[in-house]
């Protein structure tokens, strides 16, 4: 039987640091913004523009159909919609999050990428964000996987996904998923060192509640949590739009990961911005193993079972996955030429 994981600790150099999360609350909430991105054309058809100073100059637009829930939560504004083109779509702060079309290639890749990287099949799993559920639906696939420490700090999002979008948010009620709600930073603070063997941040952009997370900061903390030879995975953003923002991150990432290894992958996803979105994926080192954990090579195939899927529009009946294999785990990593030279120092 395996050991029970390592009790957890506080950190009292980092107990006591104000976080973001709370300013949100204490300035009364967030701003309405869903709607102020609501604009009618010429033939009485209502879209969703999504435009941010994040990717000036460019917007994608949606069209929709019916609003089917909004709310105004204690950290974001929240809405759901029936698109025309792409089922449903889950809103926070005026950016689309997932929609029922595409949400499985960024799903699959965020968690399978380092799952399937792992040289040790992965027991010990923590999610931070990501609470529409689909990171850890992945995650649940993976039979030797005996605990998801879940940390989601907006209660609204894991219960608006389990109704609207059951697909995505079928896992809950696993045995193995524990739901934290509270925010990331101070949940990984207070983690006992070497708890996760795999630590999987699934944020949006880096402003409001999510902004710490793209700080070095919080990757010290995760690297502590972390097992030896264990893997972090975090979303970051666009090679076509974000190199400013990922190289400096990188370059923090392999301080903080000295000895290990650190890459970038990345995926496509029609309704993110510039139909891209990356991932950073660092490994802490191991003493006991050979050498440096490859992160482009899979060092198992993709799992196979899980969530049984009923079948629409955008996808078979079944549980088979829908975009993840070895063969793209391996071309994940295959940057454009551009981007190959901003992060060239990478393994």
């Amino acid at each position: 039987a395996a050991p029970p994981p390592p009790a957890r600790a506080p950190r009292a150099a980092m107990a006591d640091a104000p976080l973001k999360s709370d300013a949100i609350k204490a300035s009364g909430g967030p701003a309405l913004t869903n709607r102020s991105k609501f604009i009618t054309d010429a033939q009485g058809r209502t879209w969703f523009q999504e435009s941010s100073d994040m990717w000036a100059g460019c917007a994608m637009t949606l069209e929709v159909k019916e609003v089917l829930h909004e709310e105004k939560t204690q950290y974001q504004d929240l809405m759901v919609f029936q698109s025309t083109t792409f089922g449903k779509v889950l809103l926070l702060d005026g950016v689309i999050q997932l929609t029922d079309r595409d949400e499985a290639s960024y799903q699959e890749m965020i968690a399978h990428l380092p799952l399937c990287a792992l040289r040790r099949a992965p027991r010990r799993v923590c999610v931070i964000g990501g609470g529409d559920g689909g990171v850890v639906r992945e995650i649940c696939r993976h039979a030797s996987v005996e605990s998801v420490d879940h940390c989601e700090i907006d209660e609204a999002v894991p219960r608006v996904s389990q109704k609207f979008f059951p697909e995505v948010g079928c896992c809950f009620d696993d045995p193995r998923v524990t739901l934290h709600l509270g925010d990331g930073v101070a949940f990984l603070r207070q983690a006992a060192e070497g708890t996760y063997d795999a630590i999987i941040v699934d944020s949006s952009d880096p402003v409001g509640p999510a902004a710490e997370l793209f700080e070095q900061p919080f990757y010290a903390t995760m690297h502590r949590a972390l097992a030896p030879g264990g893997i972090v995975c975090t979303q970051a953003e666009s090679l076509w739009l974000h190199l400013p923002l990922i190289k400096p991150l990188a370059e923090a990432c392999k301080k903080t990961f000295a000895g290990g290894s650190v890459s970038y992958a990345y995926t496509t996803i029609p309704t993110y911005p510039s139909g891209q979105i990356g991932f950073m994926l660092c490994s802490k080192a191991d003493p006991e193993a050979e050498g440096k954990a490859n992160l482009r090579e899979p060092q198992r195939p993709g799992p196979v079972g899980g969530h049984e899927r009923k079948g629409d529009d955008f996808g078979k009946a079944g549980n088979a996955l829908r975009y993840y294999n070895s063969d793209v785990h391996r071309a994940a990593f295959v940057l454009p030429q551009f981007a190959a030279e901003e992060l060239k120092d990478l393994d």
